[in-house]
């Protein structure tokens, strides 16, 4: 590859359908190294439920953003954009092309396109907010975020207390949307983006989601929830494959329950993810097992150059 211009190379798609394989595959044929862009395998402890890589994957290629932070630390995608664009430049020191994997949506568009720095928590607005929810309820904030930004209120998890407490915060703090902060002009980046979708059967995606499910199972994920009870209000652990088995802890649910609402769940979060990445016209799709057709089709978008 003799051209000089810097590439990065998105391998998005649903939980489940071999985005690690593939990328570390695409890395080796153009001996990159690979960035994270899964919101819970920044966190160390999440060994298991956040499915990252092995130790046998990680030794194959250099990978980013892997088991770098503690679930106690506050880490949001304004940051993460900022620390990938912070180390972008090194790694394109070492080659032309760096492979970028993972299915958080919001993460890869903040690097892709960026966002608007969001400034930090205010403690006084954050402690009235928190009275209030704990006096009114979720429901207050939430018609609220509603009144003040409809469009984050017709996408966000309402489900999620912490979502909402955060867009609603936010809305209060700058004095405009939660939703402005994704910027509608992207930012120019000093590097080509070229970005492939994998996805496939969905029978067979479910059927994989729900063996990896069986095998988080025998891996310890119920030793592991039960480690981080202690932890379960941060963000991190508001997921699928916590959040049930914490239900089981509290009482409400069988073990046999949790599990299979952990499988539901996850398919749920994968048609998501295909959706999100589907309004997206610029990704390419392919299934995982098309190593030879992926790798030729970024060989093509470099010789464009």
């Amino acid at each position: 590859m003799k051209n000089t211009t810097n590439f990065l190379i998105v391998i998005a798609g649903p939980t489940a359908v071999g985005k690690t394989d593939t990328a570390i595959s695409v890395s080796l044929a153009f001996h990159s190294e690979i960035l994270s862009a899964d919101s819970r395998q920044f966190y160390k402890e999440l060994k298991i439920g956040a499915a990252p890589p092995s130790p046998e994957q990680l030794a194959q290629v250099p990978h980013h953003f892997i088991g770098t932070k503690n679930i106690s630390e506050y880490y949001n995608v304004s940051r993460y954009e900022q620390d990938v664009l912070k180390l972008l430049p090194e790694l394109f020191d070492k080659s032309p092309v760096v492979i970028m994997t993972g299915g958080s949506g919001l993460y890869i568009d903040a690097v892709c396109f960026g966002i608007d720095d969001m400034p930090e928590f205010d403690p006084e607005l954050r402690n009235i907010l928190t009275e209030r929810m704990n006096k009114e309820g979720v429901e207050s904030l939430r018609m609220e975020l509603k009144k003040l930004d409809p469009v984050t209120y017709s996408q966000i998890d309402l489900k999620n207390k912490n979502r909402i407490f955060r867009a609603l915060e936010m809305c209060l703090l700058t004095g405009k949307p939660y939703s402005d902060f994704l910027l509608k002009t992207h930012k120019t980046r000093p590097f080509q983006i070229v970005k492939i979708a994998l996805n496939i059967d969905r029978k067979e995606l479910h059927n994989k989601i729900n063996s990896r499910t069986d095998q988080m199972m025998e891996d310890g994920l119920l030793e592991e929830a039960r480690t981080l009870i202690p932890f379960r209000h941060h963000n991190a652990l508001k997921t699928v494959g916590y959040k049930e088995l914490f239900d089981y802890f509290d009482g409400n649910s069988t073990l046999e329950t949790a599990i299979e609402l952990i499988k539901r769940n996850t398919r749920r979060y994968a048609r998501k993810q295909i959706s999100w990445f589907n309004r997206n016209n610029d990704y390419t799709w392919f299934t995982p097992d098309q190593i030879s057709e992926i790798n030729g089709f970024i060989q093509k978008e470099i010789s464009k150059t």
